[in-house]
């Protein structure tokens, strides 16, 4: 084998299909690429136990994980645990969400809310946010800021998708990083922080040339990775169902998640390397 390749992925339309559920064909060539030789990350907006619940389903390990847009990256310390206990924080960057939940409240007066911590403590504002919220808390909009936030997620389903990007453009978030969703799902992180970010802090320790990384992805949150991972002669590689800003991002290009299209793109750029 040649030199390995560094390969970052986004999880959901990339690994995991709408539902959750994981492809064989995926897990097997996860499997195939790693034996090989190659190193496998997970770079997602997912929160860490998430994360590591990706991993689990994969039978990966990575020494470091990208979760929250960037904003987290967690480091295996423990080898003597096959859990979430195995990883610690290494790096993690939050901001007041104060002010710009008001600015978005002003206009998305019908939006869910949920903010999450350092920790991983998610604070929302309704039940049917649709995200694992077993260990949160309920609370009223004034207590979601109550200390610094590493990531906010706003969703409003009463707006169409590209009606909600226009009215997010209107209301002119400078002061923090953000993504919009496949539907009306707004993604706020610190100032300058997204996938990007975080894989450039975990290369600059992993040591890879920016030449032999490949980075995957489907949506908005992936767009700084893919154009990180391009811009060093890497291959960044759109999902088959990604919108056309992802797409642009890209220099690759590869079928849709329900076509199992990361098994073919490692296949075709990894494996045949």
């Amino acid at each position: 084998m040649t030199d390995p390749y560094l390969i970052a992925l986004d999880v959901d339309g990339t690994i995991v299909h709408e539902d959750n559920s994981l492809s064989p064909s995926v897990y097997e060539i996860i499997r195939e690429v790693e034996e090989a030789g190659h190193e496998i990350i997970i770079a997602t907006g997912r929160s860490f136990p998430a994360t590591y619940e990706i991993c689990e389903r994969l039978d990966i390990r990575p020494q470091l994980l990208v979760s929250a847009n960037g904003a987290l990256i967690t480091r295996r310390t423990k080898p003597e645990f096959d859990d979430e206990r195995a990883y610690t924080i290494d790096h993690v960057e939050t901001f007041d969400a104060a002010p710009v939940l008001e600015l978005v409240r002003e206009r998305l007066p019908e939006g869910q809310f949920m903010v999450e911590n350092a920790e991983g403590l998610r604070r929302f504002t309704h039940t049917t946010f649709g995200w694992d919220i077993s260990h949160g808390l309920r609370v009223p909009f004034e207590e979601l800021a109550v200390e610094p936030a590493m990531r906010v997620v706003v969703m409003s389903p009463s707006h169409e998708t590209e009606e909600f990007l226009s009215i997010v453009e209107e209301i002119g978030l400078h002061q923090v990083s953000y993504t919009v969703g496949f539907s009306s799902w707004l993604d706020l992180a610190p100032e300058g922080v997204n996938k990007a970010t975080g894989l450039a802090r975990v290369n600059a320790e992993l040591g890879y040339h920016r030449s032999r990384i490949l980075s995957a992805g489907d949506g908005r949150n992936d767009i700084e990775m893919l154009e990180w991972t391009a811009d060093g002669n890497g291959i960044a590689v759109a999902m088959g169902q990604a919108p056309p800003v992802v797409t642009a991002a890209a220099n690759a290009r590869t079928t849709t998640i329900a076509e199992d299209g990361l098994v073919k793109a490692l296949r075709t750029h990894i494996l045949r390397a």
